[in-house]
């Protein structure tokens, strides 16, 4: 949805035209496969029995067939990336994906240092979550023709909601409960990983209201970036969509 209201929103930018390109909504398509391929992973990694409120795949036929099975929607992914025929495009997913790993490896570790904790938190967070948006809006602009500071806009567009989303999911995994969240709940605490409200209640005892605080600082960054594009409605959709981040519960 993100990938599709951007094209059309840096289409009307660039050439008045809100005409969604074939070649865009093919990045909706891949971008789809990429994450849902994670998720799949994720489960795998944590652990989880539940994902969306449904049970994970890796509890239904086992962690083995679940690795399978994302590798196989990640090449799916690759084949359709790969017939789309642009280079720049192609490197975007590959740096993309490259971030997705490094993400899930740097949150398998931490610094001893309070300062470096928190920075690898948020660079953590960046190349699991963010990256992939980011790039994904970066590429539909490219697809469209766009100039490189519409590109640029749609990239920190994408990078600060996916920051603010992970922010607001980290917080969410403190304060819901399973049923509404759709996953267990406590699950970073109980795999020992230090996400933003541990991180900030480390310094003072309001971690949660102040990560809460943090998301809604890059949800305004993402606003300020897109309001740099022509009024649309899908400009305006993609403001919505910023603001509904931080007031989701599940």
């Amino acid at each position: 949805m993100i990938a599709v209201l951007m094209a059309k929103a840096c289409n009307l930018h660039h050439s008045k035209s809100r005409k969604l390109l074939k070649s865009q909504h093919s990045i909706g398509m891949i971008v789809e496969m990429i994450h849902t391929a994670s998720l799949v992973h994720d489960d795998v990694i944590d652990g989880s029995d539940t994902r969306r409120g449904k049970v994970t795949v890796n509890k239904i036929w086992g962690e083995r067939k679940a690795i399978l099975a994302g590798d196989f929607v990640l090449s799916a992914a690759s084949v359709a990336l790969a017939r789309l025929g642009n280079n720049t495009v192609v490197s975007i997913f590959t740096r993309a994906i490259e971030d997705l790993v490094r993400g899930e490896f740097m949150q398998l570790g931490s610094k001893e240092n309070e300062n470096e904790r928190f920075v690898h938190y948020l660079e953590k967070t960046f190349k699991k979550t963010a990256s992939l948006i980011a790039n994904s809006c970066k590429a539909v602009s490219i697809l469209g023709n766009c100039d490189p500071d519409v590109q640029e806009i749609a990239y920190q567009y994408g990078r600060n909601v996916g920051i603010a989303f992970q922010l607001v999911d980290d917080v969410l995994d403190f304060t819901s409960c399973a049923d509404q969240l759709g996953k267990p709940t406590a699950n970073d605490l109980k795999l020992g990983l230090a996400t933003g409200p541990v991180l900030f209640a480390c310094q003072q005892s309001d971690g949660v209201q102040q990560t809460c605080y943090l998301a809604h600082q890059y949800c305004q960054e993402a606003i300020r970036q897109i309001s740099m594009l022509h009024p649309s409605p899908e400009r305006d959709a993609l403001i919505q969509l910023a603001e509904i981040v931080l007031t989701r519960n599940k």
